[in-house]
């Protein structure tokens, strides 16, 4: 071999050093630009993951709250109907008492008898009397069967 030649291989010999070296490091940087991809997505992912956790507990929380907001209104309207029922039953009974309590006549009565019977006392009779002197008229003796007395209270 020459000495050109000799020249010629060893800058070969340089050259393919070179690009072998090249190679290398862009190997290099490749893998280690793969790494770091791939540990930018597993950050991604676990980031995703942590999000889709929360999301799903705050979704549980909301329906927590939900049902307990929707319990506690349930239990509400049960006390409002409840206190309804009983208004209604104290005016039910507030119209009962207020209403006149009544007699009707029957063959045989007096107002005496009547008041003994209803008010326990024959000596009241005039109280019934004086509330029905418009429908018995100016003779307490002259009641008829069928008529309907008021009674005090």
């Amino acid at each position: 071999m020459g000495l050109v030649d000799k020249i010629f291989g060893k800058k070969k010999e340089e050259e393919a050093k070179k690009q072998a070296q090249q190679a290398a490091e862009e190997a290099a940087r490749k893998a280690a630009a793969e790494e770091a991809a791939r540990k930018r997505r597993e950050e991604l992912a676990e980031k995703q993951r942590m999000i889709e956790e929360a999301q799903k507990r705050a979704e549980e929380e909301a329906a927590k709250r939900k049902a307990a907001l929707e319990a506690e209104a349930a239990a509400e309207a049960e006390k409002i109907r409840q206190r309804g029922e009983a208004m209604a039953a104290a005016m039910r009974q507030a119209v009962e008492q207020a209403k006149p309590k009544t007699y009707v006549v029957k063959p045989g009565d007096s107002l005496s008898k009547i008041a003994k019977e209803q008010l326990g006392d024959a000596k009241r009779w005039p109280e019934i009397y004086e509330l029905n002197k418009a429908l018995i008229g100016d003779n307490p003796n002259l009641i008829h069967p069928g008529q309907e007395l008021k009674l005090p209270e």
